[in-house]
């Protein structure tokens, strides 16, 4: 028993996380878009929602979050969250996020760079 009280006593190094949307993963950065689509259980299986934390009832329709394509880290969560996530801007798609990222150069722009190198 002492061993244990030492144990619990004893204060835990935090560990180098970073919350994402879905929660805290080691090591890894904020998730950058996700897909979402209509789900239904087709097993009597309850999930806890990763927006708000409750529990969602089993055979409910639901909505399917997955992060960045990943399908080893899709979630299950209420439709309402979904939606209000999304419209807070919470839950960007693919398109939504490639928007905010720097576009290339295009071929005319890069032919003439190259015509311009010494």
């Amino acid at each position: 028993m002492r061993g244990h009280a030492q144990r619990i006593a004893t204060p835990v190094a935090k560990s180098n996380t970073r919350a994402g949307i879905l929660g805290h993963v080691p090591h890894k950065q904020p998730e950058r878009w996700f897909e979402a689509r209509r789900a239904q259980n087709r097993k009597p299986a309850t999930y806890r929602c990763p927006l708000c934390g409750d529990h969602l009832p089993a055979l409910s329709e639901h909505m399917l979050i997955v992060p960045e394509g990943d399908p080893s880290r899709r979630r299950h969560a209420h439709t309402a969250c979904v939606v209000a996530a999304r419209r807070a801007g919470r839950l960007p798609t693919r398109a939504e996020w490639l928007r905010t990222q720097p576009r290339p150069p295009s071929r005319w722009r890069r032919a003439i760079a190259w015509l311009r190198e010494p």
